[in-house]
């Protein structure tokens, strides 16, 4: 680089009067007689506060010291609602559910027992759940989330639906008190229940008929004259329909129907209530 000729007259004496720099290196200054001395450059003040990655002096780069995260919160253990060993309605809805989309494959009991566990530890392995078998808050909401609030027949479909209140036909006398809507037979004397048992009734084609009728012929090992089939224990209340044992029915339950009479699938029920069923006692069927 060419040198700079500064003019004495430009500054007093004794005043530093310019600065040249030589071949970009180094740098100096030129008194008021003429002559030249090296300058020494300090850099310029900055605020002394450094920032993430500026050097310190060290050599090396600061780093900022990494936040220390708040420990994370566990999160809560799913409730436990149902499990084995217990019984109830909720127990009878679980299964019914299950059974809604092939986990369980039995009539809803009421009782979690193994078959139960094994229908839930199946439903929850296959949604990526721990397969406890236990019944929790999360695979609750799964299940309810698949199916459907199960019906009454649903829930017991092996029987066992808790008897309709009675007609008020059934209250006087010896009646044969026949429910549609609980599909029961309650043999009632004076307004008083003697026994209940499941009963299953005709097909939309051969329906049973309602009313209030009496038993006008019973007949322990009836064969039907028209579909030839066995009638154990018939009680005969409305022509050809009569109240009678199924075995049909005890082996496949609703699954089936009858041609108009009421069938009974408990043989020692019917067997008993035979023996006291008289001819001329009332029989009352209704919805």
């Amino acid at each position: 680089m060419a040198g700079v000729v500064v003019h004495k007259g430009a500054i007093a004496v004794g005043a530093v009067v310019a600065v040249v720099l030589v071949g970009g290196c180094k740098a100096q200054a030129t008194d008021a007689d003429g002559k030249t001395r090296p300058v020494r450059i300090s850099p310029t003040k900055t605020d002394t506060k450094t920032t993430p990655g500026a050097d310190t002096g060290s050599g090396k780069p600061e780093k900022p010291s990494p936040a220390t995260p708040a420990p994370a919160t566990p999160a809560p253990a799913p409730k436990t609602l149902i499990a084995q060993g217990r019984s109830g309605g909720e127990v009878r809805e679980l299964q019914a559910r299950l059974r809604q989309i092939s986990w369980f494959f039995a009539d809803p009991t009421g009782s979690y027992g193994s078959a139960t566990v094994n229908a839930v530890k199946g439903f929850q392995g296959k949604r990526g759940l721990p397969r406890t078998g236990t019944t929790d808050t999360v695979t609750w909401q799964k299940l309810v989330g698949m199916t459907r609030e199960p019906t009454k027949y649903e829930l017991y479909s092996g029987g066992g639906i808790p008897a309709s209140k009675p007609d008020k036909r059934c209250m006087t006398g010896r009646v044969l008190c026949i429910s549609k809507e609980s599909r029961t037979l309650t043999w009632m004397i004076d307004g008083h229940t003697v026994s209940t048992m499941d009963v299953r009734f005709g097909s939309q084609y051969t329906p049973t008929r309602d009313g209030t009728f009496t038993v006008y012929w019973k007949s322990r090992h009836h064969v039907s004259t028209l579909f030839h089939t066995a009638m154990p224990y018939a009680m005969f209340f409305s022509g050809g329909q009569a109240v009678h044992y199924s075995s049909d029915f005890a082996a496949t339950g609703y699954n089936g129907a009858s041609h108009g009479c009421v069938n009974v699938r408990d043989k020692k029920k019917i067997a008993s209530l035979f023996a006291q069923v008289r001819n001329g006692d009332k029989v009352v069927v209704y919805k």
